[in-house]
C-alpha cells in the first residue's frame, strides 16, 4: 500500500509540474538564442514566468523522490503503468483550466480512456494456472 500511495503522490507532482512549466513558459515572450537571456532587466520582467518554471522543476525533483519510494515497495511491473496517470489527468487539467485554453475533443477522450484501460489491463493481478 505504501508503495502505491508514494506511486499516486508522484504522478500528482508530476501533473502540477507540467502544469507550472507550461504556464511559465507561455507567460514568456518569444526569445532568441541570445544575449537576451543576460540581461538583468529581462529576467526581472519575467520574473513570474521563472518562478512557474522554477516551481516546476522542484516539483519534478520531489516527484523523482517519491517515485524512488514508490519503486522501493512496488514491484516495477506493478509502479510504471502509474506515470501514464500522468497523461490523463494533465489533459483533464488543461481542457478544463481556461488559461492553458485546450480543446476537448472525442479522439482526445478515447485516447484518455485507452491509457486507463492499458493501467487496468497491465495491473490486474495474475491469473494462476
Amino acid at each position: 500500500m505504501k508503495g502505491y500511495f508514494w506511486g499516486i503522490i508522484s504522478v500528482i507532482l508530476i501533473t502540477f509540474a507540467q502544469l507550472c512549466l507550461k504556464a511559465g513558459v507561455t507567460l514568456l515572450p518569444e526569445f532568441k538564442l541570445n544575449h537576451q537571456w543576460m540581461n538583468v532587466n529581462w529576467l526581472f520582467e519575467n520574473l513570474p514566468a521563472f518562478g512557474l518554471i522554477f516551481v516546476g522543476l522542484i516539483g519534478y525533483a520531489i516527484s523523482m523522490v517519491c517515485w524512488l519510494l514508490a519503486l522501493r515497495f512496488l514491484a516495477l511491473s506493478k509502479a510504471y503503468p502509474l506515470i501514464s496517470l500522468s497523461y490523463v489527468f494533465v489533459y483533464l487539467l488543461a481542457v478544463t483550466l481556461p488559461w492553458f485554453n485546450e480543446s476537448a475533443t472525442l479522439v482526445k477522450f478515447v485516447g484518455v480512456l485507452l491509457i486507463l484501460l492499458g493501467i487496468w489491463i497491465i495491473s490486474r493481478p495474475e491469473v494462476k494456472r
